[in-house]
């Protein structure tokens, strides 16, 4: 029975170090929008402006397959949304791509006239660590008029799920091994 005890003891222990600081993150491209046309040209940009990309990170196209896609091209096709020199196209969604080496990056949808709507995404990869940034504010530019004639914004908090995927992850990690220890 003691030879158990121990045995979910270095189970758990092995666990909660298993489950120690991942430095690789998923960056959910878009939030909770995914990979679509959005709503205006820097949706994308802003989405990446707080963000750090670090090699070993994953960027996630959240689409569904025939209705948009994923191409890697260099900076000039990117800027002139054109397919000279595709470096990578990807159809089947979600798109998962690794995030290998330090450098810039540049991704775009290729059907109909999705990058020229804004759905691009410019990017560079560094050695630090991810991170998820700021919260990221859209800024719907909705005005309400509202009775007395005045204006007023709405704005829309996204956040990462980054940040509590791994914490979820630690705390299943200590729970594992508090519970090992009361058996």
């Amino acid at each position: 029975m003691a030879q158990m005890y121990i045995s979910l003891f270095l189970l758990a222990a092995m666990g909660c170090l298993m489950m120690g600081r991942v430095s690789a993150m998923n960056h959910i491209v878009g939030g909770s929008f995914g990979w679509i046309i959005p709503k205006n040209l820097s949706f994308y940009q802003e989405w990446a402006k707080p963000r750090t990309f670090g090699v070993g990170d994953k960027l996630v196209f959240l689409y569904r397959t025939g209705v948009h896609n994923v191409l890697q091209v260099n900076e000039k096709d990117f800027n002139a949304c054109t397919q000279k020199e595709v470096i990578d196209m990807l159809y089947s969604g979600p798109t998962i791509m690794n995030l290998t080496e330090p450098g810039d990056y540049y991704y775009y949808c290729g059907v109909g006239t999705h990058c020229e709507a804004g759905q691009k995404l410019a990017i560079t990869v560094t050695t630090a660590e991810g991170s998820s940034g700021t919260p990221f504010v859209l800024d719907t530019a909705s005005a309400n008029i509202t009775s007395n004639g005045s204006t007023s914004t709405n704005t829309t908090n996204i956040k990462s799920s980054a940040n509590s995927v791994h914490k979820i992850g630690v705390v299943s990690g200590l729970l594992s091994f508090f519970l090992s220890l009361l058996i």
